[in-house]
């Protein structure tokens, strides 16, 4: 299976309806799998500045195929990937990214989100790919 716009969708309106849930206002970014966005969504009053966070979130999960705050942990500093932040035109690597996989478990995009703190941009990316999950 690829990630197409509906599946894009889907992920960004579970997303969107979590984060109105926690009460944040998010920007939330789909990749596919070859880290082109295929959906963006940036709620009235989200910050304008976490459109871009959104997205570098979504294609370093997808660059890494891990999630954000996973290969944070291992960036730190005397780390094994300590300053990889700053290889691929800059990536992000705090919570709120997430692959996305299909039913086999392969890779087929990411979701980034930005706009609260890092457990609610992971809680509301979460809320995207279990949306897709069902």
């Amino acid at each position: 299976m690829s990630l197409t716009l509906q599946h894009a969708q889907t992920a960004v309106q579970a997303a969107h309806e979590k984060a109105l849930a926690l009460g944040c206002k998010m920007n939330i970014s789909v990749v596919d799998a070859g880290a082109n966005l295929v959906a963006f969504a940036r709620m009235d009053g989200a910050w304008l500045g976490s459109a871009d966070i959104s997205m570098r979130k979504a294609k370093t999960a997808r660059y890494f195929d891990m999630p954000t705050g996973e290969l944070g942990k291992l960036s730190q500093p005397g780390g094994p990937l300590y300053q990889i932040e700053h290889s691929n035109d800059g990536l992000i690597t705090f919570p709120g990214g997430l692959p996305i996989l299909d039913s086999s478990g392969a890779v087929i995009g990411a979701i980034g989100v930005s706009g609260s703190s890092v457990e609610d941009d992971h809680a509301v990316a979460e809320a995207g790919t279990k949306a897709l999950s069902k």
